[in-house]
């Protein structure tokens, strides 16, 4: 049964234990603790040059770059984060986002509301499209744009009412786009997970003007916590004035580490795997941050500095969040994050990559059903070689996948009954559905 934000806002104080459905993972820390190490045997080489997978898995591809959709437009390329949603009545809908990017050329002056010419495709060519599927079969019923007139949707996180958060990676203003959009870029926007087409695209102006990358929900509180992709990025919350309804304003706040301020490890240790530090929170002001500074001024405050934060997903009262180029390799960290009520939180360096055969690069990340985390390497260069990694509770790396075409996977996100693992391959898009031997809880 979906769970829309009346409900949401009526069991704000309650776990949410059945949300796996919609992807926001609650997964037992029963699970956590007790899941095998889940290495899934060798990879088998892919005949069709796609994907390698272990003995016993397969893929279907439901979607392409170019396939005619029912709204008359075709599916857009640079497929990036992603959700699964629970939408009832035998169906489930994938939101996917679009990591395109305007050319010079093609951004035009605009009417005086959001950039809403973009629903061309031709202006801002980012946003969302929406894939609805048979939950059984997998047959796709429906594919449709969802959001246009952004930039760069990078990735997101889904809610546990039933929306996707889309975020922009990119914070063009209507200055250095030379007049030719007319407003300022960075936000956050939301998708409900069946909208039925187009959404008006309405930023997030609360949630903070910055290099969004993802977001994930706390079910409990109605918090809603963001990374940042930039080598110097800080770690956001977002208190909500009412949980649920995100468009009526709220606090941002920025993480201050107690302990170590630089989480990176490029040249020093400050951090260790396995330790835990508390951590408290800043409040931001002028949160739209005309100079895209809001990461600086945060860290004069002394806001904790991560390597390029990208995929944050919620668990079971703790969210996991990459950091893409940390450690003393440089090839990744993993970092949990446990809220906890009426004390202080607490930062764990959960991982973090010795060498580049190991674990490179880790971007969109998703807790699984049966504990172990599942990372979509980011590699990038004329040459890559990206690997979908496992890891398990007890913070070891193995490959679950490896994609065999010059591109990285994306979005990787299960279905309601975890039967189903979601990922897409980012350029030319493609959208895959893995099916196997999964472990159970």
């Amino acid at each position: 049964m979906k769970t829309n934000r009346r409900t949401f806002l009526a069991t704000t104080g309650l776990a949410f234990s059945g949300l796996l459905a919609s992807g926001c993972t609650s997964v037992p820390r029963s699970a956590l603790a007790t899941a095998p190490g889940n290495r899934f045997g060798a990879l088998v080489p892919d005949p069709d040059g796609i994907l390698d997978l272990p003995p016993g898995f397969s893929y279907r591809v439901i979607s392409r770059l170019g396939d005619m959709m029912d709204d008359g437009e075709t599916v857009p390329d640079d497929a990036d984060g992603m959700g699964c949603f629970d939408l009832g009545d035998g169906r489930i809908a994938l939101v996917r986002n679009h990591e395109t990017s305007p050319s010079p050329e093609n951004v035009i002056a605009v009417s005086p509301a959001y950039d809403t010419v973009a629903r061309s495709l031709l202006a801002l060519p980012g946003g969302t499209s929406t894939i609805i599927l048979d939950a059984e079969t997998l047959e796709v019923e429906q594919q449709y744009r969802s959001l246009a007139g952004t930039i760069r949707n990078c990735a997101g996180g889904v809610t546990p009412w039933n929306s996707w958060l889309s975020c922009e990676e990119n914070t063009t203003t209507v200055e250095q786009a030379g007049g030719r959009i007319n407003q300022n870029h960075g936000y956050v926007f939301e998708v409900p997970a069946e909208s039925g087409g187009l959404v008006d695209p309405v930023p997030l102006t609360a949630m903070g003007r910055f290099n969004h990358e993802a977001a994930c929900v706390d079910p409990r509180t109605g918090i809603v916590y963001m990374t940042e992709d930039r080598g110097d990025s800080a770690l956001y919350r977002f208190i909500p004035d009412e949980p649920g309804n995100l468009s009526a304003g709220g606090t941002l706040q920025a993480l201050v580490l107690h302990g170590a301020q630089d989480t990176r490890n490029h040249e020093t240790v400050a951090i260790s795997v396995g330790q835990q530090l508390a951590g408290s929170w800043i409040t931001l002001d002028n949160v739209e941050a005309p100079d895209d500074d809001l990461r600086t001024r945060a860290q004069a405050q002394g806001a904790t500095i991560f390597a390029r934060g990208e995929g944050i997903w919620m668990g079971d009262g703790e969210m996991y969040f990459t950091a893409t180029s940390g450690g003393a390799a440089r090839e990744g960290q993993i970092f949990r994050l446990t809220p906890r009520e009426g004390e202080s939180d607490v930062l764990e360096l959960f991982y973090e990559s010795p060498e580049a055969g190991e674990y490179s690069f880790g971007d969109n990340i998703v807790v699984s059903p049966f504990g172990d985390l599942i990372v979509c390497e980011d590699q990038y260069g004329e040459t890559v070689d990206n690997y979908l990694r496992g890891i398990t509770p007890a913070g070891e790396a193995y490959a679950f996948g490896r994609l065999r075409l010059q591109t990285e996977p994306a979005g990787a996100c299960f279905s309601p009954d975890g039967r189903t693992m979601f990922v897409n391959a980012y350029s030319p898009t493609m959208t895959l559905a893995i099916t196997g031997p999964w472990p159970t809880a």
